[in-house]
């Protein structure tokens, strides 16, 4: 003979407690997602979370340097007459953001709004005379002095 411990009230009550309970859990357990930088050539928009951040505090300077050498992993195909548009999100631009073309920065002062566009031929022309390579990688990094925050990056693949 069985007898049943908790009523079939109980029973619901104990097993939304417990649900409540584990969801609880996994969302403590949970990283809070980075901001964004986005690269839009035409239709195509590509978003990215930081592949270096350390929840808005400053990077070590070694850290940063070997974050600006790390492989994009999101790719934008981008013509030579195509415009290139930055977005990031308000937060990077409170601080400011400059970009760095293959591990290199590319702008003397940060940029503090948000949406910038700049044409496709400025990360594929070489001023050297050399031809030009088929892929650039752009960084975002976010700075705040002459504190790096976090690095965002885009490869750009040359398409004519």
């Amino acid at each position: 003979m069985t007898v049943a411990f908790f009523s079939g009230k109980g029973r619901r009550i104990g097993v939304a407690l417990g649900a409540v309970s584990a969801g609880l859990l996994v969302l403590s357990a949970c990283d809070k997602p980075t901001p964004l930088a986005t690269v839009t050539v035409g239709d195509d928009s590509v978003s990215s979370e930081a592949a270096c951040y350390n929840d808005g505090k400053a990077l070590k300077r070694s850290e940063a340097e070997k974050c600006l050498n790390k492989e994009a992993e999101k790719t934008v195909k981008v013509g030579m007459t195509d415009t290139v548009h930055f977005g990031v999100d308000p937060e990077i631009a409170d601080n400011g953001w400059t970009l760095f073309i293959d591990g290199r920065n590319a702008e003397q002062e940060p940029f503090k709004k948000t949406y910038r566009s700049i044409s496709g031929s400025a990360f594929f022309s070489s001023q050297t005379g050399e031809a030009a390579a088929k892929n650039t990688q752009i960084s975002v990094v976010e700075t705040k002095g002459n504190d790096v925050i976090g690095i965002w990056h885009f490869k750009l693949e040359k398409t004519d």
